[in-house]
């Protein structure tokens, strides 16, 4: 199991509950999209996922830890396993495509000889391998949202977090980027895409999470097909 949520809330500066009581499971080799409307509690949740935030209440487990009360310093070993693509990018101006897609590894201390392979041949899966040198300011919006994509892949992550990944694109290249997800979750890894657009669910059929005023109100998921890398 991926991750797992036990009467989880969620409250701001003790105020009121952002995320009441969810139950749910995330299994391997799942793809969910998760869904509602703006203000519900997505992006909140995407950050208990990726150990942004902890909860108010209740238990979050992940790869069979539970991480609701657990050290600092176990964190970083579990959310090098989670590659997350932000809704507004995050990618550092004066950094190459080639460097922003690198930065979680030279972070992490990972000689460059041992990632220079991997982060080019990540450039070239997402169609970006003409764009090595460039600086986010030449790039387009689908450009950086594919940089971003290729910046959560590059550790190999067995969870992939997306929140509202074609929000900032055109309806060709959110169809583009949707399918690189399909294609990462065919090699195994569990994806949860956050996003409003309920055309885009019902086009690619996958099992759906719906949050409504902080609560989980449609958590109906068919049986899974888990996946297996490659």
């Amino acid at each position: 199991m991926i991750a797992k949520f036990e009467k989880v809330s969620l409250a701001y500066d003790a105020g009121r509950d952002i995320l009441s009581a969810l139950d749910f499971n995330l299994e391997e080799g799942e793809f969910v999209f998760l869904t509602g409307p703006s203000g519900a509690g997505k992006t909140s949740l995407l950050k208990l996922l990726y150990l942004a935030l902890r909860p108010t209440s209740g238990r979050v487990m992940l790869f069979g830890e539970d991480v609701t009360a657990a050290p600092r310093r176990a964190l970083p070993n579990l959310r090098r396993r989670i590659g997350v693509v932000f809704q507004e990018f995050r990618l550092l101006d004066h950094l190459t495509a080639f460097e922003n897609v690198a930065l979680p590894m030279k972070v992490a201390g990972v000689n460059q000889g041992q990632y220079r392979e991997d982060v080019r041949e990540l450039l070239n899966w997402v169609g970006l391998a003409d764009r090595v040198d460039a600086r986010p300011p030449t790039l387009s919006g689908g450009e950086k949202q594919r940089i971003a994509l290729a910046r959560a892949l590059v550790a190999k992550p067995d969870l992939i977090l997306a929140d509202e990944p074609t929000g900032n694109v055109d309806p060709a290249m959110g169809e583009k980027i949707m399918k690189l997800f399909i294609e990462l979750n065919k090699l195994g890894a569990a994806v949860v895409v956050a996003t409003h657009d309920i055309s885009l669910i019902e086009a690619l059929g996958k099992p759906m999470l719906r949050l409504e005023g902080g609560r989980l109100s449609d958590a109906s998921r068919p049986a899974v097909r888990k996946g297996r890398r490659s």
